[in-house]
């Protein structure tokens, strides 16, 4: 049986307390609940997870340069990252796989600060404000691509 094709799932900064942290904006599911939910929907759509979460900047770009030649897409929520990080940026542009930026809050309803993203001008899509549903949104939208590229 062929391997499916993986997808990268790369969350960023202290999104290892989803369910603890700010319930209110992020609401009560488990980054490892999130996970499965992901991993799941991915196999009804033809596809593989892997997925990594970090507080380490160095430690996501890592994964990410690793996924280069094994991966056919990435779905990441880079938290805080997305509106500091130059280096997470060039990483994504530098594997050259499609990437859809994922959000659980609506950023653009937040602090002005949050309103900037390094990543969104080079997603194929940006999801925000869905919930934890936003990551599943991205998966539908990387398997139709791959789907319509193949």
């Amino acid at each position: 049986m062929p391997e499916l094709p993986r997808l990268l799932l790369v969350n960023g900064p202290n999104l290892n307390l989803l369910g603890v942290r700010e319930p209110d904006k992020y609401g009560t599911e488990t980054l490892a609940s999130v996970e499965a939910m992901v991993a799941a929907h991915a196999t009804n759509r033809g596809l593989a997870v892997d997925a990594v979460q970090s507080n380490h900047e160095g430690v996501l770009l890592d994964a990410i340069h690793a996924a280069r030649t094994t991966h056919a897409g990435v779905v990441i929520n880079p938290g805080a990252f997305t509106h500091t990080s130059v280096a997470l940026r060039d990483a994504l542009l530098g594997v050259a796989l499609p990437v859809v930026e994922v959000h659980i809050s609506n950023v653009h309803a937040r602090e002005a600060f949050r309103h900037h993203s390094y990543i969104s001008d080079m997603a194929v899509a940006v999801i925000a404000g869905a919930g934890t549903q936003g990551y599943r949104f991205a998966v539908d939208v990387l398997a139709e691509r791959l789907a319509s590229h193949s």
